[in-house]
Protein backbone atom coordinates (compact mmCIF):
# COMPACT_ATOMS: atom_id res chain seq x y z
CA UNK A 1 0.00 0.00 0.00
CA UNK A 2 1.56 3.28 -1.11
CA UNK A 3 1.49 6.05 1.45
CA UNK A 4 0.71 9.62 0.67
CA UNK A 5 4.15 10.90 1.63
CA UNK A 6 4.85 10.81 -2.10
CA UNK A 7 2.38 13.66 -2.54
CA UNK A 8 4.79 16.07 -0.92
CA UNK A 9 7.30 16.85 1.80
CA UNK A 10 6.55 18.29 5.20
CA UNK A 11 7.55 21.91 5.77
CA UNK A 12 8.97 23.42 8.95
CA UNK A 13 7.01 26.60 9.60
CA UNK A 14 7.26 29.24 12.28
CA UNK A 15 5.40 28.33 15.52
CA UNK A 16 2.36 30.54 14.87
CA UNK A 17 1.74 29.20 11.35
CA UNK A 18 2.31 25.65 12.60
CA UNK A 19 -0.52 25.80 15.15
CA UNK A 20 -3.09 27.40 12.80
CA UNK A 21 -4.23 24.02 11.36
CA UNK A 22 -4.99 22.87 14.90
CA UNK A 23 -7.19 25.91 15.49
CA UNK A 24 -8.95 25.77 12.12
CA UNK A 25 -9.25 22.01 11.86
CA UNK A 26 -11.53 21.71 8.83
CA UNK A 27 -10.85 23.24 5.44
CA UNK A 28 -14.30 24.83 5.55
CA UNK A 29 -13.17 26.70 8.69
CA UNK A 30 -10.28 28.29 6.82
CA UNK A 31 -11.64 29.24 3.40
CA UNK A 32 -11.32 32.77 2.09
CA UNK A 33 -12.38 33.97 -1.33
CA UNK A 34 -11.45 36.70 -3.76
CA UNK A 35 -12.85 37.78 -7.12
CA UNK A 36 -10.59 38.97 -9.92
CA UNK A 37 -11.11 39.90 -13.57
CA UNK A 38 -8.73 40.08 -16.50
CA UNK A 39 -8.94 41.70 -19.91
CA UNK A 40 -8.99 39.04 -22.61
CA UNK A 41 -7.60 40.98 -25.61
CA UNK A 42 -4.05 39.59 -25.45
CA UNK A 43 -5.22 36.07 -24.59
CA UNK A 44 -7.66 36.07 -27.51
CA UNK A 45 -4.93 37.33 -29.84
CA UNK A 46 -2.60 34.55 -28.69
CA UNK A 47 -5.33 31.95 -29.15
CA UNK A 48 -5.86 33.09 -32.75
CA UNK A 49 -2.12 32.90 -33.43
CA UNK A 50 -1.80 29.41 -31.95
CA UNK A 51 -4.77 28.15 -33.94
CA UNK A 52 -3.07 29.38 -37.09
CA UNK A 53 0.02 27.45 -35.98
CA UNK A 54 -2.02 24.24 -35.85
CA UNK A 55 -3.29 24.14 -32.26
CA UNK A 56 -6.86 23.98 -33.50
CA UNK A 57 -8.74 23.45 -30.25
CA UNK A 58 -6.79 25.76 -27.98
CA UNK A 59 -8.95 28.07 -25.90
CA UNK A 60 -9.23 30.13 -22.76
CA UNK A 61 -9.23 27.01 -20.58
CA UNK A 62 -5.66 26.24 -21.69
CA UNK A 63 -4.56 29.84 -21.02
CA UNK A 64 -6.04 29.81 -17.50
CA UNK A 65 -4.42 26.49 -16.56
CA UNK A 66 -1.05 27.51 -18.04
CA UNK A 67 -1.19 30.86 -16.20
CA UNK A 68 -1.92 29.09 -12.91
CA UNK A 69 0.99 26.69 -13.45
CA UNK A 70 3.37 29.54 -14.22
CA UNK A 71 2.21 31.43 -11.11
CA UNK A 72 2.86 28.31 -9.00
CA UNK A 73 6.34 27.97 -10.52
CA UNK A 74 7.16 31.40 -9.05
CA UNK A 75 5.00 31.31 -5.91
CA UNK A 76 5.00 27.62 -4.86
CA UNK A 77 3.52 28.28 -1.41
CA UNK A 78 0.01 28.26 -2.94
CA UNK A 79 0.64 24.65 -3.96
CA UNK A 80 0.93 23.39 -0.39
CA UNK A 81 -1.58 21.13 1.33
CA UNK A 82 -2.67 20.12 4.82
CA UNK A 83 -2.42 16.55 6.03
CA UNK A 84 -3.00 15.59 9.64
CA UNK A 85 -2.77 19.25 10.73
CA UNK A 86 0.70 19.50 9.14
CA UNK A 87 1.65 21.60 6.11
CA UNK A 88 3.29 19.94 3.10
CA UNK A 89 4.86 21.22 -0.11
CA UNK A 90 3.30 19.31 -2.99
CA UNK A 91 5.39 17.43 -5.52
CA UNK A 92 4.26 18.50 -8.97
CA UNK A 93 1.03 20.27 -9.85
CA UNK A 94 -2.31 18.46 -10.07
CA UNK A 95 -5.33 20.16 -11.63
CA UNK A 96 -8.77 18.60 -11.21
CA UNK A 97 -11.30 19.71 -13.83
CA UNK A 98 -15.05 19.17 -13.73
CA UNK A 99 -16.29 18.02 -17.14
CA UNK A 100 -19.83 17.44 -18.40
CA UNK A 101 -19.74 14.69 -21.00
CA UNK A 102 -22.89 15.93 -22.71
CA UNK A 103 -24.23 19.49 -22.54
CA UNK A 104 -27.79 18.56 -21.63
CA UNK A 105 -29.91 18.26 -18.49
CA UNK A 106 -29.32 14.51 -18.34
CA UNK A 107 -25.65 14.65 -19.30
CA UNK A 108 -23.25 13.00 -16.83
CA UNK A 109 -20.56 15.04 -15.09
CA UNK A 110 -17.17 13.66 -14.18
CA UNK A 111 -13.77 14.88 -13.06
CA UNK A 112 -10.40 14.51 -14.72
CA UNK A 113 -7.00 14.78 -13.02
CA UNK A 114 -4.11 16.28 -14.92
CA UNK A 115 -0.49 16.21 -13.76
CA UNK A 116 1.80 19.09 -14.68
CA UNK A 117 5.33 20.26 -13.96
CA UNK A 118 6.15 23.83 -12.86
CA UNK A 119 8.19 24.37 -16.02
CA UNK A 120 5.37 23.41 -18.41
CA UNK A 121 4.51 25.78 -21.26
CA UNK A 122 1.19 26.46 -22.99
CA UNK A 123 2.12 23.71 -25.46
CA UNK A 124 2.54 21.13 -22.69
CA UNK A 125 -0.79 22.23 -21.20
CA UNK A 126 -2.49 21.93 -24.60
CA UNK A 127 -1.29 18.34 -25.03
CA UNK A 128 -2.07 17.18 -21.47
CA UNK A 129 -5.52 18.80 -21.31
CA UNK A 130 -6.59 17.55 -24.73
CA UNK A 131 -5.38 14.01 -24.04
CA UNK A 132 -7.35 13.98 -20.77
CA UNK A 133 -10.50 15.34 -22.43
CA UNK A 134 -10.20 12.78 -25.21
CA UNK A 135 -10.09 9.96 -22.66
CA UNK A 136 -13.23 11.35 -20.98
CA UNK A 137 -15.29 11.51 -24.15
CA UNK A 138 -14.11 8.12 -25.38
CA UNK A 139 -14.58 6.14 -22.17
CA UNK A 140 -14.91 5.99 -18.40
CA UNK A 141 -12.47 7.76 -16.08
CA UNK A 142 -10.90 6.14 -13.01
CA UNK A 143 -13.00 8.53 -10.89
CA UNK A 144 -16.15 7.17 -12.53
CA UNK A 145 -15.04 3.58 -11.93
CA UNK A 146 -14.30 4.08 -8.23
CA UNK A 147 -17.54 6.03 -7.68
CA UNK A 148 -19.52 3.28 -9.38
CA UNK A 149 -17.99 0.60 -7.13
CA UNK A 150 -18.65 2.61 -3.94
CA UNK A 151 -22.21 3.32 -5.08
CA UNK A 152 -23.01 -0.40 -5.16
CA UNK A 153 -22.25 -0.69 -1.44
CA UNK A 154 -25.24 -0.46 0.96
CA UNK A 155 -25.73 2.93 2.65
CA UNK A 156 -24.62 2.15 6.22
CA UNK A 157 -21.55 0.24 5.04
CA UNK A 158 -20.78 3.03 2.58
CA UNK A 159 -20.91 5.56 5.42
CA UNK A 160 -18.49 3.44 7.46
CA UNK A 161 -16.12 3.07 4.51
CA UNK A 162 -16.05 6.83 3.94
CA UNK A 163 -15.26 7.34 7.64
CA UNK A 164 -12.41 4.84 7.37
CA UNK A 165 -11.10 6.60 4.26
CA UNK A 166 -11.14 9.94 6.07
CA UNK A 167 -9.10 8.43 8.91
CA UNK A 168 -6.66 6.91 6.43
CA UNK A 169 -6.46 10.26 4.68
CA UNK A 170 -5.51 11.98 7.94
CA UNK A 171 -2.55 9.64 8.41
CA UNK A 172 -1.57 9.50 4.74
CA UNK A 173 -2.54 5.85 4.25
CA UNK A 174 -4.84 6.03 1.23
CA UNK A 175 -3.56 3.74 -1.56
CA UNK A 176 -2.02 5.42 -4.57
CA UNK A 177 -4.69 4.02 -6.91
CA UNK A 178 -7.43 5.79 -4.94
CA UNK A 179 -5.42 9.02 -4.79
CA UNK A 180 -5.01 8.95 -8.56
CA UNK A 181 -8.78 8.65 -8.95
CA UNK A 182 -9.79 11.11 -6.22
CA UNK A 183 -10.98 14.56 -7.32
CA UNK A 184 -10.54 15.70 -3.71
CA UNK A 185 -6.74 15.47 -3.79
CA UNK A 186 -4.63 17.86 -5.83
CA UNK A 187 -3.38 21.42 -6.22
CA UNK A 188 -6.43 23.01 -7.79
CA UNK A 189 -10.06 22.24 -8.59
CA UNK A 190 -11.16 24.17 -11.67
CA UNK A 191 -14.68 24.62 -13.00
CA UNK A 192 -15.63 26.25 -16.28
CA UNK A 193 -18.83 28.29 -15.94
CA UNK A 194 -18.16 29.83 -19.35
CA UNK A 195 -19.31 26.59 -20.96
CA UNK A 196 -22.70 27.21 -19.32
CA UNK A 197 -22.62 30.90 -20.31
CA UNK A 198 -23.05 32.06 -16.71
CA UNK A 199 -20.93 34.03 -14.21
CA UNK A 200 -18.53 32.10 -11.93
CA UNK A 201 -19.77 30.80 -8.60
CA UNK A 202 -17.98 30.82 -5.25
CA UNK A 203 -17.48 27.10 -4.73
CA UNK A 204 -16.77 25.68 -1.29
CA UNK A 205 -13.64 23.71 -0.49
CA UNK A 206 -13.99 20.04 0.39
CA UNK A 207 -13.13 18.89 3.92
CA UNK A 208 -12.14 15.49 2.56
CA UNK A 209 -8.87 15.37 0.64
CA UNK A 210 -6.38 18.21 0.41
CA UNK A 211 -7.23 20.54 -2.50
CA UNK A 212 -6.40 24.05 -1.16
CA UNK A 213 -7.73 26.16 -4.04
CA UNK A 214 -10.93 26.24 -6.10
CA UNK A 215 -11.17 28.49 -9.16
CA UNK A 216 -14.38 29.07 -11.10
CA UNK A 217 -14.32 31.20 -14.24
CA UNK A 218 -17.25 32.59 -16.15
CA UNK A 219 -18.23 33.64 -19.66
CA UNK A 220 -16.65 36.67 -21.31
CA UNK A 221 -18.48 39.90 -20.73
CA UNK A 222 -18.10 43.51 -21.87
CA UNK A 223 -17.44 46.36 -19.48
CA UNK A 224 -16.74 50.08 -19.74
CA UNK A 225 -13.20 50.90 -18.61
CA UNK A 226 -11.44 54.20 -17.91
CA UNK A 227 -7.76 54.20 -18.93
CA UNK A 228 -5.06 56.03 -16.98
CA UNK A 229 -5.26 58.97 -19.40
CA UNK A 230 -8.99 59.36 -18.69
CA UNK A 231 -10.21 57.92 -21.99
CA UNK A 232 -13.21 55.59 -21.91
CA UNK A 233 -13.31 52.34 -23.83
CA UNK A 234 -15.16 49.04 -23.90
CA UNK A 235 -13.20 45.91 -23.14
CA UNK A 236 -13.91 42.20 -22.81
CA UNK A 237 -13.13 40.55 -19.49
CA UNK A 238 -13.43 37.20 -17.76
CA UNK A 239 -14.27 36.97 -14.06
CA UNK A 240 -12.68 34.41 -11.76
CA UNK A 241 -13.70 33.50 -8.22
CA UNK A 242 -10.99 31.90 -6.09
CA UNK A 243 -11.72 30.08 -2.86
CA UNK A 244 -8.62 29.17 -0.88
CA UNK A 245 -7.43 27.41 2.27
CA UNK A 246 -5.74 30.18 4.25
CA UNK A 247 -3.80 27.72 6.41
CA UNK A 248 -1.23 26.83 3.75
CA UNK A 249 0.46 30.24 3.56
CA UNK A 250 0.04 33.85 4.64
CA UNK A 251 -1.96 36.56 2.91
CA UNK A 252 1.11 38.22 1.42
CA UNK A 253 2.05 35.04 -0.45
CA UNK A 254 -1.52 34.49 -1.64
CA UNK A 255 -1.81 38.10 -2.84
CA UNK A 256 1.51 37.89 -4.67
CA UNK A 257 0.48 34.64 -6.37
CA UNK A 258 -2.89 36.03 -7.43
CA UNK A 259 -1.25 39.17 -8.89
CA UNK A 260 1.11 36.93 -10.82
CA UNK A 261 -1.80 34.81 -12.05
CA UNK A 262 -3.54 37.91 -13.35
CA UNK A 263 -0.32 39.10 -14.99
CA UNK A 264 -0.03 35.91 -17.05
CA UNK A 265 -3.73 35.88 -17.89
CA UNK A 266 -3.54 39.45 -19.15
CA UNK A 267 -0.22 39.02 -20.99
CA UNK A 268 0.18 35.30 -21.73
CA UNK A 269 2.97 35.45 -24.34
CA UNK A 270 5.54 34.34 -21.75
CA UNK A 271 3.69 31.03 -21.50
CA UNK A 272 5.17 29.97 -24.84
CA UNK A 273 8.58 29.59 -23.18
CA UNK A 274 9.69 27.74 -20.08
CA UNK A 275 10.26 29.91 -17.00
CA UNK A 276 13.81 31.16 -16.55
CA UNK A 277 13.72 29.84 -13.00
CA UNK A 278 11.46 27.57 -10.95
CA UNK A 279 11.25 28.60 -7.29
CA UNK A 280 11.46 25.72 -4.79
CA UNK A 281 9.15 25.91 -1.78
CA UNK A 282 10.84 25.96 1.60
Amino acid sequence: MAKREKEGRRLKLNPFDAIIPYIMVERSDAQNHIEISFETANAESMIRELRQEGYDSIGMLHIIIASYIRAVSQRPSVNRFIRGQKVYARNGIIVNLAVKKKMSLDGNETTIKMHFKPEDTIFDVYRIVNDALKDVYEGETSTDSVAKIINYIPGLIKKAIIKILKTMDYFGLIPRALLDASPFHGSLFLTNMASLNIPPIMHHLYNFGNVPLFIAFGAKRAEIFIDDDGSVRKRRVIDLVLNMDERICDGYNFASAMKMLKKYLTSPEELRERPKEVVIDK
